[in-house]
């Protein structure tokens, strides 16, 4: 069995911050949210995984190469633009051959991997099985339809009409019979070739396709909201750990991270957090739910239920919650006379200022 990971696309919906980084490498718990989805693959005793890649393919490159360090053998597959998760099926039809594959989305997170889908497909081998979970707002997503035992009797991409709360996961799992189905349909009124018009084929020309409805955690990280609950999520099973320095001013309570090299001097940290190594937390508050990357700086501050990316600076702000800072930022307090605020910022930025 193969595996396919697409990590390819704009992150739209992440900028500024996929601006200059790919979606599927921002962090959580100082970890990019890619690489918990190779390690469920490794888990799940697949080697062989096909990486889909675009824009961002080089950074992609550098961040996993050649899969070793996840005990797998990695293959790129470069596709020209964003045109569907059907139409990255079909550019992969020399790589994946006759072999089973799971088809893993590198930007979503389900805590408790995948081993025991894939164990569940192997033993039953249907031609599909996609995994299923209740959302509140099923038009953003792919829906499936359920007959009364529970089988897919129906699958459609984004309905403005949903016949059911059921969203598509991100994970699919496939036997070959998936290649007739997307070399069979035509583009949606979007431009690209869908896979639930592909899993839509199969259930037409009555190919079994089984649905499994998640019952542990999942999210897509598209969004700073989202990116945040994961982070959230992650630091809840925290390890604790100290490599690096704390000073006896200093008061560490819960799960707290010191990576290597990472310096904690006079501050107070309430865990779950996670310290980067390099970093230093000087004078500051850190408060549950925080990931600090490697090579930060947080001077007189507080901050708390955010996500700081590698070589940033918070200092002398009162108080920062909720936010995600991307990489070589410096957070400041602005001059009190004149009282105004003065702003650096990219397009697609979000700020609330307290007045």
């Amino acid at each position: 069995m193969k595996a396919l990971v697409l990590a390819g696309g704009a992150g739209t919906r992440l900028r500024p911050i996929t601006h200059t980084s790919a979606k599927q490498l921002v962090p959580v718990a100082n970890k990019p949210v890619l690489f918990y989805g190779l390690e469920a693959i490794a888990e799940a005793d697949i080697v062989e995984v096909g990486i889909i890649v675009g824009d961002t393919a080089d950074e992609i490159r550098e961040a996993v190469g050649d899969g070793a360090q996840f005990g797998l053998k990695v293959t790129y597959i470069p596709q020209e633009a964003p045109l569907g998760l059907a139409h990255a099926v079909l550019i992969s039809a020399d790589f994946l051959g006759d072999d089973d594959f799971v088809m893993y989305l590198g930007d979503n997170f389900i805590v408790g991997g995948i081993s025991g889908l894939v164990d569940e497909f192997r033993a039953d081998r249907p031609a599909a099985q996609i995994l299923l979970t209740q959302v509140s707002r099923p038009s953003a997503f792919g829906v499936a339809e359920l007959d009364a035992q529970g089988n897919v009797i129906g699958l459609e991409e984004k309905p403005n009409r949903p016949k059911s709360d059921l969203a598509v996961v991100g994970v699919y799992l496939f036997t070959p019979a998936i290649h007739e189905a997307v070399r069979s349909i035509e583009a949606s009124w979007r431009g690209e070739l869908e896979i639930t018009d592909a899993l839509q084929w199969l259930i037409d020309h009555r190919w079994g396709v089984r649905s499994t409805t998640v019952c542990g955690y999942w999210k897509d990280t598209g969004n700073a909201a989202d990116m945040l609950e994961v982070n959230r999520s992650v630091l809840e099973t925290l390890e604790p750990f100290v490599h690096g320095k704390v000073d006896e001013r200093s008061e560490m309570i819960g799960r707290v991270v010191i990576e290597e090299g990472a310096e904690v001097s006079g501050s107070r940290i309430v865990g779950p957090v996670v310290i980067g190594e390099g970093t230093v937390v000087r004078d500051a508050y850190i408060g549950p739910y925080t990931s600090v990357g490697a090579n930060c700086r947080i001077e007189e501050s507080e901050i708390e239920y955010s996500i700081v990316l590698r070589g940033s600076s918070v200092c002398g702000v009162r108080r920062v919650e909720a936010s995600l800072i991307g990489r070589d930022v410096e957070v400041t307090p602005a001059p009190r006379v004149p009282s105004a605020h003065r702003l650096v910022l990219g397009d697609h930025s979000k700020v609330q200022i307290s007045s």
